[in-house]
């Protein structure tokens, strides 16, 4: 057994009471007989760690013990520290641990650690358990490994009794025995100890997951501690679950560590197993891969898309059906859906975009798209506030696109993907092949004019139902044109006053800047490059940006939507 930095030794005013163990950062177990009583003056140190001062604890729970008999029940304190420690919490074994054979077919090993007088560093004592019988239904008896053997006395109390093999704690030590050449004693078990602590329920692992796994993934939680690993547990946990284990707590995991003891406390089967598996993979291969060089300024972004579908309900014009996915890890994440009426649809789009996030490949580069029907690609989804107390709207805050349900098609996935592969991503930039109010030419030319190699970006002076260019703009989304760029507060004349486009036209106005702004970003790259233009419309009242609409296309984003599924239609 390799040292643990998390045995305690529980002091006051420098006399030493007891033992304890580490069992969060912040938190030390010990008996509620080891404290007497006191409350006031006490501290903790880890003597694994030597020349480190006491550090100040008060008391946090205590079992209820009131010391008048030997058979007292509730000898359990939990002490928080001031601060957090640099140091790694012990791991607790499942329930039942203690009583597994050993490799040769016999009883388990089990040590303690404790501060009898005349040992202030500490010392070990090996012990057993022969029965499975609680005695009072609060306590396993101990007995000694071997005769001779150091036995249990003061001091000894509130240590761990771990597992000699793993190392992991399935105890604490509560009492000895007595009796002169008597080596024997009592442990209060982990799971009779969440009886009075339920803060520990979520530490003691479920039954079923071998020691094996369990050992190898705290080992991998160390590594990462020790090396300061950057990354978020959350999404770890997201990538490798399976779809029938639980979601995680709300506001996510704080820690690594808090995700795995989730991993192992919370899961069970034989999914749990390849869950369990997975997330030490994971977080081996993150600690194996060597450090990544900072990308280039003018590398494309690497884009973690999430995917806001939205329906006709068939149950009304005042109910939408909503569908969120998140995309990480090399799969498809589904995060909600529901039916919701139209004055809910914001408010429930943002909850669902706001669990996404922690399902997106950690580092790369968050895309909002939303998959609407053609009469809905104007909807003003880029305005929508980002939260329930945050009015900025989701365009001003993260690259927002729209995309049309028709285009789904694998036919038209294919075209797209080509497009991007062999001209959009060694494109330099992206001129606007202008779809002017003015002048529209005869919409078999435009969709001719859109297939040419150099056809990149289609840029419209009036907004999709404006009748005079609306075949042009059906042309387009079939051609496919792979971007296409509007305002929604462009010229629409109307059908009996047709605009020259001339001086004066917003539209005109529109293409011009739009022109001058993008003519020179690469295709990749116009996601966040709107994204600032929306910025600027927001602290601008005139800005001609005012109601830009990017309905923009990679299918390499999406590429596990099924050919034929109704509710997933990003191209």
């Amino acid at each position: 057994m390799s040292s643990a930095a998390w045995h305690a030794r529980v002091e006051a005013d420098g006399r030493v009471l007891g033992a304890g163990f580490l069992v969060t950062p912040d938190t030390v177990v010990t008996c509620a007989h080891v404290l007497d009583g006191r409350v006031e003056g006490l501290a903790v140190s880890f003597t694994e760690r030597p020349g480190t001062d006491p550090v100040p604890v008060r008391l946090l729970a205590h079992g209820g013990w009131r010391g008048q008999a030997a058979h007292d029940l509730g000898d359990v304190a939990v002490l928080r520290l001031e601060s957090d420690v640099p140091v790694t919490p012990a791991v607790l074994a499942p329930p039942g641990a203690a009583h597994g054979k050993a490799a040769d077919g016999g009883p388990r090993k089990l040590v303690v650690y404790g501060f009898p007088a005349g040992f202030d560093e500490g010392t070990l004592a090996e012990y057993r358990v022969t029965s499975r019988q609680l005695i009072s239904d609060e306590w396993i008896q101990l007995e000694a490994w071997q005769q001779g053997g150091q036995p249990l006395a003061p001091g000894f109390s509130g240590a761990a009794v771990m597992l000699d093999d793993t190392g992991e704690v399935v105890g604490m030590v509560t009492a000895a025995a007595g009796g002169r050449g008597v080596f024997n004693g009592r442990m209060m078990p982990t799971e009779v100890m969440k009886r009075y602590w339920p803060g520990l329920d979520g530490l003691i692992p479920v039954p079923g997951h071998r020691p094996a796994d369990r050992t190898r993934l705290y080992r991998l939680v160390e590594r990462a501690e020790a090396a300061g690993l950057a990354c978020d547990p959350t999404q770890l946990y997201n990538a490798v679950r399976d779809p029938l284990d639980p979601r995680p707590p709300a506001g996510g995991f704080d820690s690594l560590r808090s995700a795995a003891l989730f991993v192992l406390s919370e899961l069970e089967g034989e999914e749990a197993a390849a869950t369990v598996a997975g997330f030490a993979e994971r977080l081996e291969a993150l600690l194996a891969a060597p450090v990544r060089p900072a990308a280039p300024a003018d590398a494309p972004p690497e884009w973690a898309p999430i995917l806001v579908d939205l329906h006709h309900s068939g149950a009304g014009d005042d109910r939408v059906r909503v569908e969120v996915s998140a995309y990480g890890g090399g799969r498809r994440h589904q995060i909600g859906s529901d039916t919701v009426p139209r004055d809910r649809l914001p408010a429930y789009v943002q909850q669902q975009i706001e669990a996404a996030f922690s399902f997106l490949t950690p580092g790369a580069d968050e895309l909002i798209a939303f998959a609407l029907p053609r009469n809905w690609l104007d909807l003003p989804v880029d305005r929508w506030p980002i939260g329930p107390d945050d009015e900025t709207p989701l365009g001003c805050s993260y690259p927002l696109v729209v995309t049309d349900h028709t285009r789904r098609r694998n036919s038209t996935r294919h075209v797209l993907t080509r497009a991007w592969s062999r001209r959009l991503d060694g494109a330099a930039g992206s001129p606007v092949h202008r779809v002017e109010c003015g002048n529209p030419e005869e919409p078999g030319k435009l969709r001719l004019r859109l297939r040419k190699p150099d056809a990149c970006l289609a840029g419209f002076s009036t907004a999709p139902a404006a009748p005079r260019t609306r075949p042009h703009f059906d042309v387009t989304l079939t051609a496919p044109a792979p971007i296409v760029v509007w305002s929604r507060e462009g010229c629409d004349s109307g059908v009996r006053e047709e605009c020259a486009g001339g001086a004066g036209c917003t539209g005109k106005t529109f293409l011009d800047h739009l022109d001058e702004r993008v003519a020179g970003v690469r295709p990749a790259e116009l996601p966040r490059h709107i994204m600032e233009l929306r910025e600027e419309a927001a602290a601008e009242e005139e800005h001609w940006a005012r109601g830009i609409q990017l309905l923009w296309d990679d299918p390499r984003l999406f590429t596990d939507l099924p050919a034929a599924h109704s509710h997933s239609p990003v191209a």
